[in-house]
């Protein structure tokens, strides 16, 4: 990996910024895998409610299919020069299950409400238990800023 002239940044810095994104991002990279039919990834809008990654699709979607078998998720922001993994369990909410202000702020923030589709949606949401975030080759040691759910400092 080539460096940047990336001056390495301090894991305070590292979260502040990747709360900042969490907070104003639209679209967010989700990985999934089923034991029979193996991983699959997809883009999709998300919301961070300060606690959590929430994410809505189709109730018989792939995605959705996954993580009721398999819980353990991957999320990504989609920038490679500024990377930033997610790692987590994903609990599932069917439309009419998900806490209203949640979605409220999902459709507040996309101005699209899953909630009166004709077809059924899932929202997921991941509480991280790992974020790693880096900037080039000077930030990748140490590139892990979340364990086991708590923030580092």
């Amino acid at each position: 990996m080539e460096t940047t002239g990336t001056v390495r940044r301090r894991t305070a810095e590292r979260k502040r910024a990747t709360l900042e994104r969490l907070a104003t991002e639209r679209d967010v990279w989700v990985a999934t895998a089923h034991p029979d039919h193996g991983p699959h990834q997809v883009p999709l809008w998300f919301l961070w409610d300060g606690r959590a990654v929430w994410v809505c699709t189709g109730a018989t979607s792939v995605t959705a299919r996954n993580v009721r078998e398999e819980p353990r998720v991957r999320l990504a922001l989609p920038d490679t020069s500024d990377v930033v993994l997610l790692q987590g369990e994903a609990e599932c909410f069917p439309a009419h299950e998900v806490p209203v202000a949640t979605a409220d702020a999902y459709t507040g923030k996309f101005g699209w409400d899953p909630r009166t589709e004709e077809d059924p949606f899932l929202y997921i949401r991941v509480p991280p238990r790992t974020i790693r975030a880096w900037r080039g080759e000077p930030e990748l040691r140490g590139r892990v800023i979340m364990r086991e759910g708590v923030w580092l400092e």
